[in-house]
């Protein structure tokens, strides 16, 4: 047992832990009125523990309960004053050290806190890698989105193979993954088809929230998550891996009436992330992954539209705190794909696992159903869109005159992984002729498979999206024409067209 004066004390040193209980409460607690005078919402814990390797303790590791964070002494020993309305400890896994994993696949960063005892003692081991992490590769898979028994087939036996070859391929001993949201479809139960095809990947996975994860029907936000966290731990979280920072973040915030959210970073979150901050020198590559894009293209492709539910309304707040960092915003939720920089913010929303919700094998933007591959070398950051069923060097889509409805004498590509850094040329008898040139504009496939109230069969509210990685060109021959892009980091994809 402890007493309240030394919880107190405690707590003023607790990294601006606290921040939810507002100003007024926490005067109240300072100035030693009796707890029994308050409402009973939560009881203190105080939290003792190590972080160790072979026994031996580790300095400087991040300790949190998602309020405060607190860092191991060069014993390894750290002293955390938590309560009972907290669910976990959780570390943030220092670089170095091997991530470990549940059962599920998923990753295992965390203990549960007991409510029911005041004091209490979590530890962690963790196991140093074999081989060194500054080099190492990671998987965005984004929106799964299983919702029925067709659809975790198509997940386990077509989508899961192919990360499987993925992963065999890059023999990397430091690969991990990262789950980024929509997991599942509104039917919870399917975490357990979800978990079987993470768990059968053999390599650590990282989840993240989506709005298609949560506990509906619960009176605000705080009850959401229930059901994820019971599968995956914390929602939102940190680690670091060589040279990078990476961070999950719950930016899914729950109206409390039917199934309406907006995007939103809550105060707990940002308050927690600034501390998670401390002691991570500006400069390094931050790589944030979340749900909701903080940002996406289609604001411009379709101004008219609401953009509380596709956007982070606060996420100004949150480049701020990341200002002096190399960061990479990591998203899914809208099933296109887009590339924005925004400073020093650089956002990729991924297209999906799923396309557009298991209908076929294009998301809506005509981004092939896949997933992202990163691979960071030191603190530098380098990525690829993998197609499912594709080859990696597949980065673009080619269709020639007449297949474009709305532009019929043109020839047209979509290269759904485009930024500015890109250069996208074609050649006629081995001469450069010159840069197709970039329309806001529909993707003829998705034209062909998702157009019309009819089509496609089994999501029929699906319709084609207008994107800005549509380029057009006319040849002045099809003798020989080929068409080449070369990506950011010089490599370069072609294709022969006639």
């Amino acid at each position: 047992m402890f007493n309240r004066r030394e919880f107190i004390k405690g707590l003023s040193l607790a990294s601006m832990g606290w921040v939810s209980l507002g100003n007024p409460v926490l005067a109240e607690i300072q100035r030693e009125v009796s707890l029994q005078n308050l409402p009973t919402l939560f009881r203190p814990i105080r939290i003792r523990g190590r972080v160790t390797t072979s026994g031996q303790g580790l300095y400087r590791v991040a300790v949190s309960d998602g309020r405060s964070v607190v860092w191991t002494n060069s014993s390894g020993e750290y002293t955390l004053y938590s309560s009972s309305d907290r669910d976990f400890v959780f570390l943030s896994l220092p670089s170095g050290y091997e991530i470990p994993r549940q059962a599920n696949g998923s990753s295992s960063f965390f203990q549960k806190i007991n409510k029911a005892r005041e004091e209490q003692q979590i530890s962690f081991e963790l196991k140093k890698t074999v081989s060194s992490d500054e080099n190492h590769h990671f998987l965005l898979l984004s929106d799964t989105q299983i919702q029925d028994e067709y659809e975790a087939n198509q997940l386990l036996t077509v989508a899961a193979p192919d990360v499987r070859n993925t992963i065999s391929s890059l023999n990397d001993p430091n690969l991990f993954g990262i789950g980024c949201g929509d997991l599942v479809y509104d039917r919870l139960e399917m975490f357990k088809e979800y978990n079987e095809s993470v768990a059968s990947y053999g390599v650590p996975f990282f989840e993240v929230i989506g709005n298609h994860d949560m506990n509906f029907g619960v009176r605000s936000d705080e009850g959401t998550s229930d059901t994820f966290k019971g599968h995956f731990g914390p929602t939102y979280y940190s680690w670091n891996r060589g040279e990078i920072h990476y961070v999950v973040l719950d930016d899914v915030f729950y109206l409390g009436t039917g199934s309406k959210y907006i995007g939103y970073i809550p105060e707990e979150q940002l308050a927690w992330l600034e501390q998670d901050l401390i002691q991570v020198e500006k400069g390094t590559t931050v790589v944030v992954a979340l749900h909701i894009p903080t940002y996406t293209g289609a604001v411009q492709r379709y101004p008219d539209r609401d953009t509380l539910g596709g956007t982070v309304s606060n996420r100004e707040h949150l480049y701020r705190l990341l200002e002096g960092y190399q960061v990479h915003i990591l998203s899914g939720h809208t099933h296109f794909n887009d590339n924005m920089i925004n400073g020093h913010v650089y956002e990729h929303c991924h297209g999906t696992v799923c396309g557009a919700w298991w209908s076929g094998p294009i998301c809506y933007d005509g981004t092939p159903s896949g997933f992202a591959v990163y691979e960071a070398k030191g603190s530098e950051l380098r990525w690829k869109y993998k197609g499912t069923g594709l080859d990696i060097e597949e980065q673009f889509r080619v269709f020639t005159k007449g297949e474009h409805p709305d532009f019929p004498d043109f020839y047209s590509l979509n290269c759904w992984n485009y930024d500015p850094a890109w250069e996208i040329s074609w050649y006629e008898n081995g001469i450069k002729k010159g840069q197709p040139e970039k329309i806001m504009a529909l993707d003829p496939l998705s034209m062909a498979l998702h157009s019309g109230p009819e089509l496609p069969a089994r999501r029929k509210w699906v319709e084609p999206q207008l994107n800005d990685h549509m380029f057009f060109f006319k040849p002045e021959t099809t003798s020989n024409l080929v068409v080449e892009a070369k990506d950011r980091f010089e490599a370069v994809y072609s294709k022969k067209i006639g």
